[in-house]
């Protein structure tokens, strides 16, 4: 296949002998005795030559002028004779303030040219133009100073104005130009030609346009404030200092008459009065029949000369240099809305759309009562100032900035070396515009300060545009004083961080005494720091999820604005706090998980032998009598059914994480987390989409997570385990029916007793006595299930004495001796036969226990008081007596997932919101969160069925 490939041409690689020929877009030859026309899109005849005929292009014939008619017509027609010789392009030309005159006054063609004197007498006062064609009547700047079209010695010429040197003028400015982000000082064209005539002009005569002008070229400067230099920013204090007898414009003392208003002052502390002390005089309200949320922006711009062009609103994207939708654009002046656009933009086009720089005042419209609008000046911070010994425009502090009012997007005028024509060195770009709304401390209508705009420029030196860019952005920001926010936080976090200390302490006095010590050591510290981690991780989640649901609350829902958003600077001790709560939340979660998984646990099966039955004795060749014996079925159930409930929780997980993705993407609740004034929960694609939150997305998915879960949780308890299924009753009914009891220690002398004694004495029977069983039990023929006669009482914490500990732990010491040192072993049995032996002996100490048989291990039955149960620890010691508490509930699921659905809750929201704050996606946060319960509960089915095989001799095997 044949490519359709074109080599590339431009029209400055044709040369002086060829021209661009836009049919081929390539260069073509030019004919004999031509040359490359100015504009390089056809050919012209070289000097001394005439054209005959032209037909664009290479079509030109050229003809050679004789000897004595040597010079070409300007039109390049005619030969003619040129008394005064010949420009470099063969054309005829004249002294200065003469004229060139070719043709007679009707058009006929002279033999010879005439160099015709403009007259600059007293009666016509006429020169030359640029062009050197006509003759016009002088500037008046010459007629006033030397009465002539001469501006001679001692007068001075500068800028095309002549000035009458005397003393009092403005002393020679310097044309330079410091670019210092790059080192670079050079000498400006611009500033050059117009710099001292504007000084001139402004200070002999007032002209508007040249105050302007200078002013401009001050801006062009960086607002550079030097005492000891006499640039643009030093011509234009020098005229301001030295005029103040002409008085000032609107009461504003920097605003001179005939003088642009740049600076606020240059007294220290002048920026914080400035800002701060005088309220913008209009309300803004985000609801109701008074709504009010736009920020009606104008500014007055002016061209590079002084020239004012017009009054200009910012809606449109005046000041946005990246191109979006008109929509969008205007979005960045709806009251409430923070506003944010970057992008990155080709110097190419940056050269193209501003040729000319524009500069701009800005103000702010408001109604002023009686009809008539008014303007509220704007200040603007000017991040680049430029050799200023006072002052720094960077930082918070107030005091030390700087306000100027004049700035420009982009100029591409002063960076122009030695010729005008031509493209610029080095151009500055406006690449960050910030505009500042600051609400009024304690405001409950709407009040602002004055707005500031803050300015950062990037001087670019140009080398290749059509590859460089830069990067700008354009930013609208909302702001309010936060301190006494952060102060009620700091108030919050010290107060209920000293009541989880003593939270913890209780609770580490609890332990203790669960653990049968009271020997405060290393381990008891470790303990504590445990217990304050988890409560300190509570302290730092319920701060938190008070502050998100606050700002979520007063924002969104205000009519009269009274609060506005933290800045995301102002966000990171909240994102802080955030981190610290998962961090110590998730350092309790895994000490709840080791806990859980080092559980001592047994079942005792109740169940005794009916009858006997004949075996034979192996080696002995007889038969003897012995006990039938128990079914270990009904004790493998159980623990089948104690392992499945360790993961059971309050609420369906994987439910709760779809209902809170629905909610937020579906439904449209992340739409609340924008930083804008909207309360809807949805939003136009052709709208602009304000900036995420992180305070309202915390607060947004953190309520929607605690809500689902309480609603979950009522569902559960209320409706689906009383109607349905309720697992841990069921598993306590089951214990009973199966003649088995749960006796576990989850400290070394504390734990939970679930008592499944049957009231029918035996439960391994066929289906038909079973269900008679059953079937007495409804109807009241036999006894209560409880631990007491004619009580129901079936769950119990347990307080046991030090001796019991003992002596359950001697018991379950031939379990642990397998894993010893050869010497211990029992060689003349073999594990199986040890487990079996250890089984028996546990099983008939703890039913003997149970059955009161151990005077000397013997406990009691009672309740605890409402102090012990509101502080989850016990008052009085079990030393010569074990006691049994009452349960009225299900307090032995503090070992499983169920009784720990809180801890569970609050670490999945953290781990939520830190996935979703890192991300900043609710669907990735949804899915790890989903994954890491997954994770971690096949952690706690796997070790948690591990430790159950371990501590009740229950063969691993049997565990599905």
């Amino acid at each position: 296949a044949r490519g359709f490939s074109v080599p590339l041409q431009r029209p400055a690689d044709c040369g002086a002998d060829r021209y661009f020929d836009s049919s081929r877009l390539a260069c073509a030859p030019c004919g004999v005795h031509q040359r490359q026309s100015a504009g390089g899109g056809s050919c012209v005849c070289e000097p001394g030559y005439r054209m005959v005929s032209s037909n664009g292009g290479f079509s030109v014939a050229c003809e050679k002028c004789p000897e004595n008619m040597s010079g070409v017509t300007q039109d390049g027609w005619n030969c003619i004779t040129c008394p005064k010789g010949l420009t470099s392009k063969g054309n005829c030309k004249c002294s200065n303030n003469e004229i060139l005159v070719e043709r007679s006054i009707d058009g006929v063609l002279l033999n010879e040219a005439l160099c015709i004197h403009c007259n600059g007498s007293e009666q016509s006062f006429s020169a030359s133009d640029a062009s050197g064609s006509r003759c016009v009547r002088c500037e008046k700047t010459f007629i006033q100073v030397s009465k002539s079209c001469d501006c001679n010695s001692p007068n001075i010429l500068t800028g095309g104005l002549c000035f009458l040197a005397h003393e009092g003028l403005p002393p020679k400015g310097i044309a330079t130009v410091r670019f210092a982000q790059l080192g670079i000082t050079l000498t400006s064209a611009w500033f050059l030609k117009n710099l001292q005539s504007s000084a001139f002009a402004c200070w002999l005569y007032s002209n508007l346009t040249a105050c302007q002008a200078l002013g401009n070229m001050c801006v062009m400067n960086m607002n550079s404030l030097s005492s000891s230099s006499t640039d643009a920013c030093g011509l234009f204090q020098y005229i301001f200092v030295n005029t103040a007898r002409v008085g000032i414009v609107h009461s504003i003392p920097y605003w001179r008459h005939n003088l642009p208003w740049l600076y606020y002052g240059d007294q220290p502390g002048l920026a914080s009065q400035v800002l701060e002390k005088n309220h913008f005089p209009k309300t803004f309200t985000f609801k109701g029949t008074d709504k009010d949320v736009k920020l009606q922006f104008i500014a007055a711009s002016f061209d590079a000369a002084g020239n004012f062009l017009k009054w200009q609103s910012l809606e449109g994207g005046v000041l946005q240099l990246c191109p979006d939708t008109q929509t969008k654009l205007n979005a960045a002046y709806a009251f409430g809305t923070t506003y944010q656009q970057s992008c990155k933009i080709s110097v190419s086009k940056i050269l193209l759309d501003f040729a000319n720089p524009v500069f701009y005042d800005l103000f702010l419209e408001y109604n002023g009562g009686n009809g008539q609008q008014h303007l509220w000046a704007v200040p603007v911070l000017n991040l680049n100032l430029q050799y200023n010994e006072k002052f720094v425009n960077q930082g918070s502090n107030m005091n030390n900035w700087l306000l100027t009012r004049r700035f420009f997007l982009v100029d591409a005028l002063s960076g122009k070396e030695n010729d005008l024509g031509k493209s610029p060195r080095v151009i500055w770009i406006a690449s960050k515009i910030t505009i500042s709304i600051r609400l009024v401390s304690h405001t409950q209508r709407g009040t602002i300060y004055p707005p500031l705009i803050t300015v950062a420029y990037t001087d670019v030196l140009v080398q290749n545009p059509e590859t460089q860019s830069v990067m700008v952005s354009f930013a609208v920001s909302y702001e309010m004083n936060q301190s006494e926010a952060q102060i009620q936080t700091d108030i919050a976090l010290g107060v209920l961080g000293g009541l989880a200390v003593l939270w913890s302490l209780l609770k580490t006095a609890g332990w203790k005494r669960r653990t049968g010590s009271s020997i405060i050591d290393l381990q008891t510290v470790f303990k504590f720091l445990l217990f304050y981690a988890g409560d300190l991780a509570n302290v730092f989640f319920i701060i938190t999820v008070g502050t998100g649901i606050y700002w979520l609350v007063f924002f969104k829902a205000q009519q009269f604005v009274s609060v506005l958003l933290p800045l995301p600077s102002q966000e990171e001790d909240f994102v802080t706090y955030i981190a610290c709560a998962f961090s110590l939340k998730a350092l309790q979660f895994l000490h709840l998980l080791v806990s859980q998984l080092t559980i001592d646990i047994f079942f005792i099966d109740w169940e005794r032998p009916k009858g006997k039955v004949l075996k034979a004795v192996e080696g002995e060749g007889f038969i003897k009598s012995t006990a039938a014996p128990v079914s270990i079925w009904r004790t493998y159930f159980i623990a089948n059914e104690w392992n499945e409930i360790q993961t059971v929780r309050k609420i369906n997980p994987l439910f709760q994480v779809l209902a809170v993705l629905f909610f937020l993407e579906v439904v449209g609740f992340s739409n609340l987390a924008l930083m804008d004034a909207s309360s809807s929960l949805t939003s136009s694609s052709e709208s602009y989409v304000a900036p995420w939150s992180r305070i309202l997305r915390f607060g947004v998915s953190a309520a929607l997570w605690v809500a689902i879960a309480i609603l979950q949780v009522i569902f559960f308890a209320v409706f689906y385990e009383r109607f349905v299924e309720d697992k841990i009753s069921q598993f306590i009914d089951l214990c009973c029916v199966s003649n088995i009891s749960v006796f576990l220690l989850s400290h070394d002398c504390f734990g939970h007793y679930i008592h499944g004694r049957s009231v029918h004495g035996h439960a391994d029977t066929n289906m038909e006595e079973m269900n008679m069983n059953l079937k007495r039990e409804a109807e009241n023929l036999c006894s209560q299930r409880g631990l007491l006669p004619n009580t129901d009482g079936q769950t119990f914490q347990i307080a046991i004495s030090r001796k019991m500990r003992l002596q359950y732990d001697w018991i379950h010491e031939t379990l642990t001796r397998k894993r010893g040192p050869a010497r211990l072993l029992d060689s003349s049995a073999n594990t199986f036969e040890q487990s079996t032996r250890a089984y028996n002996a546990m099983n008939k100490f703890l039913s003997s226990f149970i059955d009161h048989v151990h005077k000397e291990m013997d406990y009691i039955v009672k309740d605890k008081l409402l102090l012990e149960r509101i502080l989850g620890m016990e008052f009085m010691e079990p030393i010569e007596k074990s006691i049994f508490y009452n349960d009225e509930g299900h307090s032995f699921s503090d070992v499983l997932y169920y009784g720990n659905e809180t801890t569970l809750l609050i670490f999945d929201i953290l781990f939520f919101s830190v996935v979703d704050l890192a991300s900043q996606s609710f669907v990735l946060a949804a899915i790890l969160t989903y994954l890491q319960q997954e994770i971690f509960g096949f952690i706690r089915n796997t070790l948690g069925q591990k430790n159950l095989a371990s501590k009740t001799l229950v063969d691993q095997r049997f565990l599905i």
